[in-house]
């Protein structure tokens, strides 16, 4: 149960290709996270697996099945959205157990589900209270229990926590990430924050443009980007690529450096000064502008004590070093 294979998926919209082509298979039980910036094409994406978008061409799978025709409601898909959509008037109990009510089930298998939902969930001791009398996080838990209840083949998540203070946020991530290993249910979850991917994800797919740039582990893209976009873009502060002479010197159109993989040095290296310097506690974040390679980020302990307008030298470690071709993809 769960497993979901895209083939040649492509979506337009007139003669605006969002989605050109996408070839994809999620494997029953992955956590996976459609991550890019905005207008990418990832709630596209994903609505056109949930039936809530008409496929242009291609074909989407279910458990082996063709569901590219299939409505919503018969693709055995649960979704939650950015919205909570719960109904005011009614309790937790009620909301978490309107889907089965509508689906015609039992009364008392219903209330089973939903006590069992909420169980999970920590909302047994809110389960007669209105939505509005919860914070937004256990609002989020209610419209996340209403799709529990359904026992779904997949749960599709389209950036459910934006609406969250920061630290709800870092709440619920864990909260969905605990859910993962206890329900062992394929999940589909879709963020423009690449440290939500970083730290949910079993597996991540990066979407530039409506394309898949590359799909592999936290780590894999972390460790091995496939071209400067991915490499850009998974990282934070953001890799640092550079151009011109000290590429050409490594044989690269473009090199890129990780900002916790320079080091601070005595001598050698590139000379620069410290432009904005964050303290932060165990971190030390630098803007550093140099007349070799530019401005660039450097990620360095606490325990360096460098102030806006000091002199420093930069190495960057040449292990960590990452080089890509004219094309922009990665160099072996």
């Amino acid at each position: 149960m769960g497993k979901i294979v895209l083939k040649s998926v492509r979506k337009s919209f007139g003669d605006v290709d969002v989605i050109p082509s996408v070839d994809l298979t999620i494997d029953n039980g992955d956590f996976v996270v459609f991550v890019g910036p905005s207008g990418c094409g990832k709630s596209t994406l994903l609505r056109l697996i949930a039936g809530l978008e008409d496929t242009t061409s291609g074909i989407i799978e279910i458990d082996g099945k063709d569901a590219t025709s299939l409505p919503p409601a018969k693709r055995g898909l649960a979704m939650v959205f950015q919205s909570y959509a719960l109904y005011p008037h009614m309790t937790v109990r009620k909301n978490i157990m309107f889907p089965l009510k509508m689906a015609g089930m039992e009364i008392g298998e219903a209330t089973k589900r939903a006590d069992e939902a909420a169980k999970v969930l920590n909302l047994t001791n809110y389960m007669e209270r209105k939505p509005g009398q919860l914070s937004g996080g256990q609002r989020q838990r209610v419209a996340i229990g209403r799709a529990i209840v359904r026992e779904p083949a997949a749960f599709l998540f389209d950036e459910p926590l934006s609406n969250l203070d920061a630290a709800l946020r870092v709440n619920m991530r864990q909260e969905i990430t605990e859910l993962h290993q206890q329900l062992k249910t394929t999940m589909i979850y879709v963020t423009h924050d690449q440290v939500e991917a970083m730290t949910m994800a079993d597996k991540i797919v990066v979407l530039n443009a409506g394309r898949i740039e590359q799909v592999g582990s936290p780590m894999v893209l972390y460790e091995h980007p496939a071209n400067t976009f991915v490499a850009g873009f998974i990282g934070s502060p953001k890799m640092n690529l550079i151009t011109g002479a000290e590429a050409s010197k490594l044989g690269a159109t473009t090199i890129g450096i990780r900002p916790e993989h320079l080091d601070v040095v005595s001598e050698g290296g590139w000379t620069g000064v410290v432009g904005l310097s964050e303290h932060l506690g165990s971190d030390t974040f630098l803007k550093v502008s140099t007349d070799a390679v530019g401005t660039i980020n450097v990620r360095a302990g606490g325990e360096v004590q460098l102030r806006h307008g000091d002199k420093i030298r930069l190495a960057p470690q040449p292990s960590k070093i990452h080089r890509f071709g004219a094309d922009g993809k990665a160099m072996a």
